[in-house]
């Protein structure tokens, strides 16, 4: 299933801070990329166990 979330970006001294506007779920990196990655992969990790514990 594909899925469209959004991600708001604001950086913080050296570090760029992602999060889920739809989910509880936030990430950071030294980049921009590197934090949508991180983001990505975080939200990934937590559709993954909300989908095993409804099961």
């Amino acid at each position: 299933m594909t899925r469209t979330l959004t991600a708001a970006v604001h950086q913080e001294d050296d570090w760029f801070v992602a999060r889920c506007l739809e989910l509880d779920v936030a990430s950071q990196g030294e980049s921009l990329d590197e934090a949508l990655a991180n983001l990505r992969e975080a939200v990934e990790l937590y559709l993954e166990q909300v989908s095993d514990f409804l099961r």
